[in-house]
């Protein structure tokens, strides 16, 4: 090749053939989905770990009436590292996943059933500035709620029944002194414990538009899009 000619000159002769252009399209198609695929597994294996913990942390602390009920606070501190842990891996794979889904939506979907129109006319574009400067499309906050609504909310709320099992069932004394831990008074604790709960609720169920791409409708939306 000519050390003067344009490298991107290779990509405009290709995008005008659309033998090649579609043959390219399958394979990229195919590493995304394997992308996707491989970043899914990941957020599968943190969760997998997430409920071995739980279940471990529970086992051993309702193995013996004499265990401490702090180490089930001690769990509910090293579930909030796994939550954190899989909201990044999540981002990482709705990544991957809105270009898959941005490919079927806009070339297999209209090759399946032809339609007027497609559901993003600039869609090439899309794909090819996405490929450019790779970026997050879901933000924190949004893949935080979504994989504590979905996953992590019951967890948290497993460990907290336990911990008020042993305080008011198990442990020995009332049940703000049984509370106390490391010195710091039972209220103080009980206190904290209640106002965690609220604010992991409304982390979960606060409405926020969707920017997470390829999740499932609800049937009502999809019964509205057939009727449209």
């Amino acid at each position: 090749m000519d050390e003067d000619s344009d490298p991107t000159e290779v990509g405009e002769r290709v995008s005008g053939d659309d033998e090649v252009t579609a043959s390219l399209l399958e394979n990229y198609y195919r590493g995304e989905l394997d992308r996707m695929t491989t970043e899914q597994t990941r957020v599968d294996l943190t969760t997998n770990w997430a409920i071995t913990l739980l279940a471990a942390l529970l086992a051993y602390v309702f193995s013996s009436g004499d265990r401490p009920h702090y180490v089930l606070l001690i769990g509910v501190l090293v579930l909030g590292l796994f939550h954190v842990v899989e909201t990044r891996r999540y981002r990482a794979f709705d990544t991957w996943r809105s270009r898959v889904r941005l490919i079927e939506e806009n070339l297999l979907a209209p090759a399946l059933d032809p339609q007027p129109g497609v559901a993003h006319d600039d869609w090439r574009q899309q794909l090819g500035e996405d490929l450019r400067r790779p970026a997050l499309r879901t933000p924190f906050t949004e893949a935080y709620a979504r994989r504590l609504r979905r996953v992590y909310l019951p967890l948290y709320l497993v460990l907290l029944a336990a911990w008020s099992v042993q305080v008011l069932v198990v442990a020995p004394g009332g049940p703000l002194e049984a509370a106390a831990v490391f010195g710091v008074p039972g209220w103080i604790v009980v206190g904290t414990l209640i106002t965690f709960t609220v604010v992991l609720l409304a982390i979960a169920f606060w409405p926020r538009e969707r920017r997470a791409k390829g999740e499932f409708h609800d049937r009502e939306q999809v019964a509205d899009w057939k009727d449209e």
